[in-house]
């Protein structure tokens, strides 16, 4: 069945001379991964560098359900990028994001509420002039809503601790070892209620940011399987001294 739709790209691999196997989450079809053929003539309408991660593409390609690689027929940006593959921070931001989606959405199936919050999200950092220091812990935290781990904020008081395995609060500390004191609990809370246009109200440290995305992190790999360390973290942690 042809099928044509939006993709956000997450990983790319040379594959041979000529192609490579893109990993995409597409707004109709969800997670997919495509053979994608790379003509060596410069006037080739389908090019490698339109395979950057998360990059917003128009793709075109015949669905197959049993077929493991996809074959794509056609590829576009549709919406490029002005800023975020030429601003140092927004790129690292970008890369960091692009490898933790790879695994945060493996196997993720058909979920148009979902892509749409990335690609607005994407295209909300790429518009942006500054303010987007607390950007990737926003986006991770509102992601887990998405995923179905959200925690019920109605529920917290001061002086919470925070079960990270239940994604609750509560006013006794759990019995395992997964959790947050009241202070980072107060934070966490804090920063789940902001928004993009609201986040720069929320001043934090350097020390202060990267605590808390250690234990976003944490977070994940309690509720996903199998999610690994990620190799970017330590670029995004020397960012913003």
């Amino acid at each position: 069945m042809l099928t044509k739709t939006q993709a956000i790209v997450l990983h790319s691999l040379k594959y041979g001379e000529t192609r490579l196997i893109v990993d995409m989450f597409t707004r109709s079809m969800g997670r997919q991964s495509f053979i994608v053929s790379i003509p060596k003539s410069t006037k080739a309408k389908i090019k490698k560098q339109l395979f950057q991660p998360l990059s917003i593409l128009e793709i075109e390609y015949d669905s197959r359900p049993k077929v493991q690689l996809q074959k794509l027929a056609d590829a576009r940006l549709a919406s490029p990028f002005s800023s975020i593959p030429f601003q140092p921070h927004k790129l690292s931001i970008s890369l960091f994001l692009a490898e933790f989606l790879y695994y945060a959405l493996r196997g993720e199936q058909q979920n148009e509420h979902l892509f749409d919050y990335v690609t607005n999200s994407l295209l909300w950092l790429d518009g942006q002039q500054d303010r987007f220091s607390n950007f990737h812990l926003v986006f991770l935290m509102r992601l887990s809503r998405f995923l179905g781990f959200y925690p019920n904020l109605d529920n917290y008081q001061l002086g919470d601790y925070f079960d990270l395995r239940e994604s609750m609060f509560q006013s006794a500390p759990p019995v395992h070892r997964d959790f947050l004191f009241p202070e980072e609990a107060d934070k966490v809370q804090l920063m789940m209620r902001m928004d993009f246009p609201t986040m720069h109200l929320y001043r934090m440290s350097h020390d202060d940011r990267n605590r808390l995305l250690e234990v976003t992190l944490k977070y994940y790999r309690l509720h996903l399987p199998d999610f690994p360390e990620l190799k970017s973290v330590s670029v995004l942690q020397e960012l913003y001294h």
